[in-house]
């Protein structure tokens, strides 16, 4: 395989990436377009961003989505990984490792010391472990889902 390259995605370039994450997280499901929309806002805002890896051959080999979050106890930022994926051909080929270095290196360009990662699969798990991710201690996740309101705000009178 020829050397693969990560760079970010600008917020007009997310329709490949969110194709690629799309048919592998959500089984082809097309997400929203309010979603999109969303995005494609966060993104420009500096909220969120996507990093692709690719070679010469230009297809997208894997993407990680970067979120910036405001930690008031730390009175920092800190990112979180919302998303990495590799196809499947690409895996052991040192792609998802290319995608966390360049994680890393977007993170200390924005001095954030502090980066997290959820997973759900053992061998995700050893993935992030051989690159220095630690369990960490005493952290439980809790989560509760909300009905989703079809409606729109309305105007104020």
């Amino acid at each position: 395989m020829s050397p693969v390259e990560v760079a970010p995605v600008p917020a007009t370039g997310l329709a490949e990436p969110l194709t690629l994450l799309e048919e592998t997280l959500r089984d082809g499901e097309p997400v929203p377009a309010a979603f999109s929309d969303r995005l494609r806002e966060a993104v420009e805002a500096g909220d969120i961003e996507v990093l692709a890896a690719r070679t010469e051959e230009v297809r997208i080999l894997g993407v990680v989505v970067l979120a910036y979050h405001l930690n008031f106890s730390a009175g920092a930022l800190f990112a979180s990984i919302e998303d990495l994926y590799v196809r499947p051909e690409a895996r052991r080929q040192g792609v998802g490792r290319a995608l966390l270095r360049a994680a890393h290196q977007r993170c200390t360009k924005q001095n954030i010391s502090y980066l997290e990662v959820q997973v759900e699969e053992k061998e995700t798990e050893t993935f992030y472990a051989a690159l220095g991710y630690e369990p960490e201690p005493g952290v439980r996740v809790l989560s509760r889902s909300l009905p989703i309101i079809d409606e729109k705000p309305r105007a104020e009178s």
